[in-house]
């Protein structure tokens, strides 16, 4: 089985209130990237690809095999692994210590950029928990794999929906929604920037937002600009100044609406006209090697 995983931007992202557990509580749209990667509308590549098989002839087990991007983090703490784990312990706990039967290959073609706030690594969990699902014939509902994402991480539990939503809590409170952006063209740039997600939450202040993203689907495109806000740009910009100058290029550049995605350091730009988008795209390709074109 094979599945290719998308990607997701952050249309707006508020930092409500900080919690006694320490983590914050925050307010976003999630919006799926990526979806139609390698179909002939959207040939150029950009997906993870995830493939699962599973060999009867061989004694119980779970291998796993990266290529691509490399991914730097111990097995133990790589977010694919832990997705595998966790599903194939609860379908043992669920149907008994022989239920489980031959080896299991799981073959991660990395092509995500890491530490872009695009959700990369949540989405290679979540794919994993319903690809691994699909194999065995669907044991788990979806609220069960949702139960399962939410601990893996924040963003997880978005990729087993993974459509349109507005977020709450610290992410995995989820409420689609219907956002209408077809027609319109987006450009994501992935500068050769980090930011860590110490120094992106360092500089912020939990407020209420002046506008409620529940009613992004009413608001025009055209008047996002003056509305819709990601704090951590606050946070991030007066030490990041070169996503500050990067996010100013795609307004000098013909975009409706640009911001950083989730804590970056991506930053996306929406465009109404093909031409400029494709001219932004351009002249942004080579300045930067993370640069791809959407039709939305």
């Amino acid at each position: 089985m094979i599945k290719f995983v998308n990607a997701k931007i952050n249309l707006g992202l508020n930092i409500t209130e900080r919690r006694d557990d320490g983590y914050h509580n925050l307010e976003t749209v999630f919006f799926p990237v990526g979806i139609e990667s390698g179909m002939p509308q959207q040939p150029e590549p950009f997906d993870d690809i995830l493939e699962t098989t599973l060999d009867l002839s061989k004694p119980a087990g779970c291998k796993f095999q990266f290529m691509g991007r490399r991914i730097d983090c111990p097995p133990e703490k790589n977010l694919v692994v832990k997705a595998a784990t966790l599903l194939l312990r609860a379908y043992f706990d669920k149907n008994g210590p022989e239920s489980i039967a031959g080896l299991f290959t799981i073959s991660l073609d990395k092509h995500l950029p890491d530490g872009a706030g695009l959700g990369g690594g949540s989405a290679d969990a979540s794919f994993t928990l319903t690809s691994l699902n699909e194999t065995l014939g669907n044991p788990f509902s979806r609220d069960e794999l949702l139960g399962m994402a939410a601990r893996l991480g924040a963003d997880c539990p978005f990729f087993i929906v993974n459509t349109p939503c507005f977020a709450e809590g610290i992410g995995e409170i989820l409420t689609p929604v219907e956002i209408d952006l077809k027609g319109n063209w987006l450009l994501l740039v992935k500068p050769p920037v980090y930011v860590s997600t110490r120094e992106a939450f360092a500089g912020i202040t939990p407020r209420r937002p002046d506008f409620d993203l529940r009613f992004l689907p009413y608001l025009p495109l055209d008047q996002w600009r003056e509305r819709v806000r990601n704090d951590f740009e606050e946070s991030i910009f007066p030490i990041r100044p070169e996503l500050r100058e990067l996010k100013d290029e795609f307004y000098t550049r013909g975009a409706v609406y640009a911001s950083m995605s989730g804590s970056g350091s991506s930053i996306y730009g929406i465009f109404s006209s093909e031409e400029a988008a494709r001219g932004a795209y351009e002249a942004m390709e080579s300045t930067y090697d993370g640069v791809w074109l959407f039709r939305l």
